[in-house]
């Protein structure tokens, strides 16, 4: 009996790691302490597989409003708010599971966004988002529906993306 032997599955290639990527240890101390500070001291509902930026805002003055799922991001200076108090509202704002949140980006009070969703960089999220949908500018609109994303909002086919640069050379 002559079988041909399966093709091996050959891993694909990543962009080259620079910077100070060799203190991520140190960041994941950090965020994992910022989280639990979050989570025990001012009572937010930050799931433990949660990433946050250490510069992200969420805010304080409603804290038991803040509620982010499982596999999330929350890029650099992103602001997850609960309160308005200009109209005296008090709301929970929700993140779903296995979103991103670009940098600089604003979620407002009461704003649900749904399992598998990005936020584009700059965004004010003004109203709920669906699930799996692509939202940026301001107000933030939907660019795109039904996507597919993994952990951390990213999407499904980067990291085939990410191996065509890297042997391209351009990473």
């Amino acid at each position: 009996m002559n079988a041909s032997p399966e093709p091996e599955d050959k891993p694909l290639a990543k962009a080259r790691r620079r910077g100070l990527g060799h203190l991520q240890w140190l960041r994941n101390m950090l965020v994992a302490a910022r989280r639990a500070w979050l989570v025990h001291v001012w009572g937010m509902d930050i799931h433990p597989t949660a990433q946050l930026s250490l510069s992200a805002s969420l805010d304080r003055t409603f804290p038991i409003g803040v509620h982010v799922g499982a596999c999330s991001y929350i890029a650099f200076e992103a602001r997850i708010l609960t309160h308005d108090r200009t109209r005296g509202l008090y709301l929970h704002t929700r993140i779903g599971r296995n979103c991103f949140i670009g940098g600089r980006s604003m979620i407002l009070p009461g704003v649900e966004i749904g399992d598998g969703c990005i936020v584009g960089a700059g965004a004010v999220v003004t109203k709920s988002v669906p699930p799996r949908c692509i939202v940026a500018g301001n107000p933030a609109r939907i660019l795109r529906e039904n996507i597919e994303v993994v952990s951390y909002g990213r999407l499904a086919d980067a990291d085939e993306t990410e191996a065509r640069l890297a042997e391209q050379g351009l990473t």
